[in-house]
């Protein structure tokens, strides 16, 4: 009787080890498949980001082309429209002037106002231009050429204090004002532009008005000239918030949220 007792009490503490190390095993397979899948995991996310990263560089060096690109279309407009009249004028007023006593204040004033556009070009044309400046100064550049060619109308306003924000996000911002303004000129037929810039602690604003012809936005999308989907997707990539609206014949504004 007492040997089926130990016998039975055996057999019971067999079946309670094999049990517990089924489920040890159990729980060791467990851990091991989550830590698998952890790992997994983990480098999915650095991969994603590295991918992001990827094309936010690729992004900020399309960006920086495409500044280029206008920038020197726009000293070309300059060198052809601006400075090479003035340089004709003055070489006219010399030739007018050759063998005369008269005063040549006029030639003199016309050559110093070519060299005042020479220097404003210098600014432009150096690639390393957006790295040195600030975007309100950027855009002052900008506004200043526009109302200095008689392109259109334009001011600039700034309220708060300058915050400095990341210089690769200026070159973002300040590329999708240029292409806001390139359609403001050419398509959109304005005859005014008006620019604001509000810095809090925690945003920018930016507020770009024109009164030009508009658009209607139910058609927004098929609007290859408005741009609307490129400028979100720039905005995306350093967290802005864009919004265009626009009535026919009442112009359009561009506002964007940059939080700092």
């Amino acid at each position: 009787m007492l040997y089926n007792r130990f016998y039975l009490g055996s057999e019971v503490t067999e079946r309670i080890a094999v049990i517990t190390t089924f489920i040890f095993i159990v729980l060791v397979i467990i851990i091991i498949i989550l830590f698998m899948v952890f790992i997994k995991r983990k480098n999915n996310l650095l991969t994603e980001k590295q991918q992001a990263q990827r094309e936010f560089e690729n992004a900020i060096a399309e960006t920086q082309i495409e500044i280029r690109e206008q920038t020197l279309r726009n000293i070309s407009w300059e060198l052809h429209d601006n400075i090479g009249q003035l340089l004709t004028l003055a070489k006219i007023q010399l030739h007018q002037l050759a063998g005369c006593n008269e005063d040549i204040s006029g030639v003199s004033e016309t050559i110093s106002n070519s060299l005042t556009e020479l220097r404003a070009l210098s600014k432009l044309i150096n690639p390393d231009a957006l790295k040195n400046i600030m975007l309100p100064e950027a855009l002052n550049l900008e506004v200043a050429r526009f109302n200095r060619l008689n392109f259109i109308e334009a001011t600039l306003t700034i309220e708060g204090d300058e915050k400095i924000i990341d210089d690769k996000a200026e070159i973002i911002l300040f590329r999708i004002l240029q292409e806001f303004f390139s359609n403001t000129i050419k398509h959109a037929k304005a005859s005014k532009l008006d620019v604001m810039l509000t810095y809090t602690d925690a945003t920018l604003t930016i507020v770009a008005n024109d009164n030009g012809k508009g658009f209607d936005k139910s058609l927004e999308k098929s609007n290859k000239g408005i741009g609307l989907l490129n400028m979100k997707s720039r905005g995306k990539l350093i967290g802005a918030e864009i919004e265009l609206e626009s009535e026919l014949e009442k112009g359009t504004q561009l506002t964007i949220i940059y939080y700092l």
